[in-house]
């Protein structure tokens, strides 16, 4: 089974290319799904949390993820050091369900996530498609979503690496520019090159 990298940068319209998928019928494994996943409640990665930041538990034991990234969001080095307590639980269940699609004889699935290149999770891969688009319109765009500041926005761009970063890095490049329907058509026609073993960047 080929697995294909999803990225882009936050708002660049990732999570529309993967409902996109969907509808094409392939299998998407959600990065952040399987953050989530591992950090509920009898969780390896979630007694490592509550027992770093206590103050993020909930009565019930859940975290209070919201909360969490507030805390780690201004420090670099908390930010990794949750990285670190996470990602080998999510690599690990990302495998698990990998596993379960190829023994359905599934021929591809893709691991849609954010940070993709930031956590080096290329080797998981054969391969990453990139939704991208001006900076101008990716600030646009994540300020109308989530109601940011500019400044609020600017850094939270900075915490990646830079979407033409991702770019050069990328096999596939999908320009979302676009309305939705324009980049679900590039997305389908990207795909059918994926499919073929080609590269393509639109």
């Amino acid at each position: 089974m080929r697995i294909i990298g999803l990225t882009g940068g936050i708002a660049s319209g990732k999570s529309t290319a993967a409902r996109a998928l969907m509808r094409l019928g392939v299998p998407v494994i959600d990065a952040d799904q399987l953050s989530r996943l591992v950090v509920e409640p009898a969780r390896p990665a979630h007694e490592a949390i509550a027992r770093r930041w206590p103050e993020v538990v909930r009565a019930d034991r859940s975290l209070d993820r919201a909360r969490l990234g507030a805390v780690v969001f201004q420090d670099p080095a908390q930010r990794r050091e949750l990285t670190s307590l996470v990602m080998p639980a999510m690599i690990d269940e990302f495998r698990r369900q990998a596993g379960e699609l190829a023994r359905r004889g599934e021929p591809f699935c893709v691991l849609e996530a954010a940070t993709l290149f930031e956590e080096g999770l290329e080797p998981l891969v054969d391969g990453v498609l990139v939704i991208a688009l001006p900076e101008a319109q990716q600030l646009q765009r994540l300020r109308a979503r989530n109601g940011y500041t500019e400044s609020e926005a600017r850094a939270r761009l900075a915490a990646q690496l830079p979407l033409q970063e991702k770019v050069r890095r990328a096999r596939w490049v999908v320009d979302n520019s676009g309305d939705e329907a324009e980049l679900a058509r590039q997305v389908e026609a990207v795909w059918e090159g994926i499919k073929t073993g080609g590269s393509c960047r639109l």
